[in-house]
């Protein structure tokens, strides 16, 4: 009889640290045929009943010890069949899905799922994170650096787009290698992810740059002498004044400075499923070396998520950039960032937004000046409808009347058309 007791005093105590084991919210890798696809799994185990979601699709199931499986049935009434092992904060094991070309057929798929850490308790809290590498493309494939929540608060810092660190140390391969991802729980596909930047410093007394004109500023009459441009130019950075020389200027620049604006050049969420990894010298709708010089402290950049967590990178910091970035670099240097990231869920921008205290301003980004302008109008009119009631016809007159467009980037292999408006002009927004 005792030992009857002590068995059930056992089991009663391991069940529901088999259930701990299977309940959270996971990150799932499958492995389609060589290409990562990532979902979010979210499960809870009761006894040895197993209930969640699968990107939203009710998925139900077994769980006996650390073994689970659970089917899933989505809206079009495919079906999908999970097999797995938790091993501690993994799960490995295998999916049985529908062939995309054959509905009668079935493929079996490696599995792995990471579990997403719970939030500590308490409200939003400060990360310090300091990097150790840095990455040259904006890719769902790399780690995690940080699982932040919205609310949350970063900070942390940028090597310039040479891959030079505050002290002048080669850190990583030229080309804006980008600091992150920063993994943000709760985002999934569908959200906007808004990146708030507090705070925006320059950690070092000098940026570089170019004494060239991109092709697309250029004019014919002025190609022969342009020939002769592309040379390194160093920038003297005075922190406590404000202000950028170019160093050893004489002549009519002896006494030439401007004042510095911090920003960063790069600010993207991964890529998406089917698409390659976008390098850090392309944009795309969800960010990338957008180059816009309105990416400055106290605005605020809003990004669709493409991937579980959205996956945030930054980097490519700049003292200061005229429009266009006309000679193909800005004064490229490193930087302190701060940053919040809040979480706009069941709602996706088409492309990349950015709001300052006075203004909305939708970025553009395309092949040509035309279709960028397009990107751009038709982004702005999409975020006047929507947030603040306006018809298209409505829409038409406030445009019309008080647009204005600026073009943020010439030097990449796409370009980038700004389009912007007042805030002061437009009726009471409806809340988000």
């Amino acid at each position: 009889m005792i030992r009857l007791l002590v068995a059930a005093l056992l089991m009663s105590a391991l069940f529901p640290v088999a259930a701990r084991a299977q309940t959270g919210q996971w990150i799932l890798a499958t492995d389609r045929w060589g290409n990562k696809e990532y979902s979010t799994l979210n499960l809870a185990a009761d006894g040895k009943t197993l209930t969640g979601d699968w990107d939203g699709d009710a998925a139900a199931g077994t769980v006996r010890g650390r073994r689970l499986s659970f089917a899933v049935k989505d809206g079009r009434g495919a079906s999908y069949l999970f097999e797995g092992e938790v091993r501690g904060e993994r799960i490995e094991g295998t999916a049985d899905f529908p062939d995309n070309n054959d509905p009668s057929a079935r493929v079996r798929h490696p599995f792995t799922a990471s579990r997403v850490p719970d939030r500590p308790p308490g409200g939003p809290r400060v990360h310090d994170f300091r990097p150790s590498d840095y990455s040259n493309s904006f890719s769902p494939d790399r780690p995690p650096v940080l699982t932040i929540w919205p609310g949350d608060t970063v900070r942390t810092t940028t090597i310039d787009s040479g891959g030079m660190d505050a002290q002048g140390v080669t850190r990583a391969l030229f080309g804006n290698p980008q600091t992150g991802p920063f993994f943000i729980a709760g985002a999934a596909q569908g959200d906007t992810v808004i990146v708030h930047i507090k705070r925006l410093r320059l950690n070092r007394d000098w940026a570089d740059s170019l004494d060239t004109i991109v092709g697309r500023a250029l004019g014919s009459s002025l190609v022969p002498e342009a020939g002769k441009l592309g040379k390194p130019v160093r920038w003297r950075l005075d922190r406590d004044a404000g202000y950028a020389t170019p160093d050893g200027a004489s002549g009519a620049l002896r006494d030439f400075r401007v004042p510095v604006r911090p920003m960063l050049g790069g600010l993207a969420l991964a890529s998406g499923f089917g698409a390659p990894p976008l390098s850090t010298g392309d944009t795309g709708r969800a960010g990338g070396n957008m180059d816009f010089p309105e990416v400055v402290e106290g605005n605020s950049v809003w990004l669709p998520v493409q991937q579980p967590g959205g996956l945030l990178y930054l980097g490519d910091a700049h003292a200061r950039q005229g429009d266009g970035e006309t000679s193909q670099y800005a004064l490229e240097t490193s930087m302190d960032v701060e940053f919040t990231v809040e979480l706009v869920k069941r709602k996706a921008v088409p492309m990349p937004r950015v709001e300052s205290p006075t203004e909305l301003m939708v970025l553009g980004q395309a092949g040509s000046l035309d279709e960028a302008l397009k990107q751009a109008s038709t982004g702005l009119i999409q975020w006047l409808r929507q947030d603040y009631g306006l018809s298209l016809s409505e829409a038409a007159q406030v445009m019309g009347s008080a647009v204005r467009f600026t073009v943020p980037n010439l030097a990449g292999r796409s370009v980038g058309v700004a389009a912007r408006i007042d805030k002061a002009l437009l009726p009471a927004r409806a809340g988000r």
